[in-house]
């Protein structure tokens, strides 16, 4: 028999701490009246904001500037069966302060695309949560 104790709830600075060891999460929006996901490439921000770095004519922007959407982000090991998953949802928003556009370039993400011209993006992080998953355990 299994015992559900398996699974762990994380912390806000559990959660912070695994996001900050990941390269790539997933941005959940709204296109056209459906549910969409996107990998992308991110940083945490130092007020814990998550930051994307994308092109100025990318519709990931256009779709998400100044609605709620949720980011996720995991790391799971199939040998061991257990890893963890951060779910952080907040509104996102284009970067347009000048000074704050530079910030980010010096100290943001960085695409992985070649950019000419990058648009900063930053979601809050209103709600973090996460989960553990640990090895089953098995019981007799």
């Amino acid at each position: 028999m299994f015992q559900n104790d398996a699974f762990r709830a994380l912390d806000r600075p559990e959660c912070l701490r695994l996001l900050a060891k990941v390269p790539v999460g997933r941005v959940v929006y709204t296109r056209q009246a459906l549910p969409a996901v996107l990998p992308v490439n991110f940083a945490l921000d130092t007020d814990a904001s998550v930051l994307l770095c994308t092109s100025p004519d990318s519709g990931l922007v256009r779709a998400i500037d100044g609605v709620v959407v949720a980011f996720e982000a995991d790391e799971f090991d199939t040998a061991t069966r257990s890893g963890w998953s951060v779910v952080v949802t907040g509104r996102a928003t284009e970067v347009t302060d000048p000074v704050e556009h530079e910030r980010l370039s010096q100290a943001g993400p960085i695409s992985w695309m070649p950019l000419r011209d990058a648009v900063f993006v930053r979601i809050e992080s209103e709600m973090v949560t996460g989960r553990e998953l640990g090895a089953p355990l098995c019981t007799q």
